[in-house]
């Protein structure tokens, strides 16, 4: 199967095909800080990684933050885009759905270990055409055994997306800025809708309330920070906290762990 990666633009779809007949090939990019791929899709599977550095993932489904200890799984011919957060190593894994269809089929973020990130570093450097039969297809059937015992983490790190316009000036200001203080209330007088409809949209659309999704997008820009070695108190005083343990009690309460455990469990 021909990886195929197709840039959506407004105009035209683009095709980059690398032109490789085996079921599952890997590619290594670095990317700057602030770095957007733009949105484009593939005609395999990805397991979207970066060994070092964090990025967000948007999809239709909404936005995943993830770290080193964290990927992406994202099924064939569903539109993405992803945004380097501080400089990345990008690693990614492409697999031909036809070679495992009991894959998932939604997108998801799972946990890494320290054998498949081993793996993963170690397929990068393994050319697109490699030799079958011999130790780089080991290697890559071997990922492909790593990828299957996966289970996918539940919402820790994933923001539900709303379609709905009166939302999207809501969304966009609290994603670029979690800090943002406004209420339920005063956004509902700017998009000029009523506040139970704001807060109806929002359970509709993302299963959360409006309260709540701010909470979660104020955790992933939290585990952002986090893993660019930022300090707590500083997340915190960034993030509109009053101090440190305030932001602490609400990270303990959602993830069950405190900020500074965070990446030693993971």
């Amino acid at each position: 199967m021909t990886l195929v990666e197709k840039h959506v633009s407004l105009n035209e779809v683009e095709f980059l095909p690398l032109d490789t007949p085996r079921a599952i090939v890997a590619r290594s990019l670095e990317w700057p800080e602030n770095f957007e791929r733009a949105p484009h899709y593939h005609d395999r599977c990805q397991l979207v990684y970066c060994s070092e550095g964090v990025m967000n993932v948007t999809a239709p489904a909404g936005t995943w933050v993830v770290p080193p200890q964290r990927a992406v799984w994202m099924p064939a011919n569903i539109p993405h885009t992803i945004m380097a957060k501080t400089n990345l190593s990008f690693r990614s894994i492409y697999i031909d759905p036809s070679a495992a269809p009991w894959l998932p089929t939604e997108c998801c973020v799972v946990g890494v270990s320290t054998l498949l990130r081993s793996l993963i570093l170690e397929a990068v450097e393994i050319p697109l055409n490699y030799q079958l039969g011999g130790r780089e297809e080991r290697i890559m059937n071997l990922i492909l055994d790593e990828i299957s015992g996966i289970t996918a983490i539940a919402g820790d790190l994933h923001l539900p997306e709303p379609k709905d316009p009166r939302l999207r000036p809501i969304v966009e200001a609290i994603k670029k800025n979690p800090a943002d203080r406004r209420d339920r209330d005063e956004w509902a007088n700017i998009v000029g809708a009523s506040s139970r409809t704001i807060h109806r949209i929002f359970l509709a659309e993302t299963g959360m309330t409006f309260g709540q999704w701010k909470r979660q997008a104020i955790l992933m820009e939290s585990i952002r920070k986090l893993a660019d070695g930022e300090s707590v108190i500083n997340i915190a005083l960034d993030l509109g906290y009053e101090s440190p343990s305030a932001f602490t009690a609400m990270f303990r309460r959602t993830l069950g762990i405190t900020p500074g455990k965070y990446f030693k469990k993971s």
